[in-house]
């Protein structure tokens, strides 16, 4: 079982999404971990799986380093965060940036 989820583990995980640190993320995620991005191939998104202990999350740390690429000021704030026990955590953030082709994003 891995670390138990806290708020301080939720807001250090945005922290480190704000820090556009793609190793400080993963530092999250256990080796098989999937990581669904709210957008991309439909009807979720581009979907990143850190297949098994052998190939472990390099795919997942790829698609957010192009994530971060493709919006050099992402930021995320006017953050909450709730954990119910020590196993579900939830946050929610308003994700502001700027495109590399110029389109400004504001998402709840």
């Amino acid at each position: 079982m891995g670390e138990a989820v806290t708020r301080e583990v939720l807001t250090g995980f945005l922290e480190a999404f704000n820090n556009q640190d793609p190793i400080a993320i993963m530092g999250y995620f256990a080796s098989d971990c999937v990581f669904v991005m709210p957008r991309g191939a439909r009807p979720r998104g581009d979907q990143y799986v850190g297949k098994d202990q052998y190939v472990g999350k390099e795919e997942v740390r790829a698609g957010l380093a192009q994530r971060f690429a493709g919006m050099p000021n992402l930021h995320y704030g006017d953050d909450r965060h709730w954990v119910c026990g020590d196993a579900i955590g939830v946050s929610e953030w308003t994700l502001t940036g700027t495109s590399t082709a110029g389109q400004q994003i504001e998402v709840r």
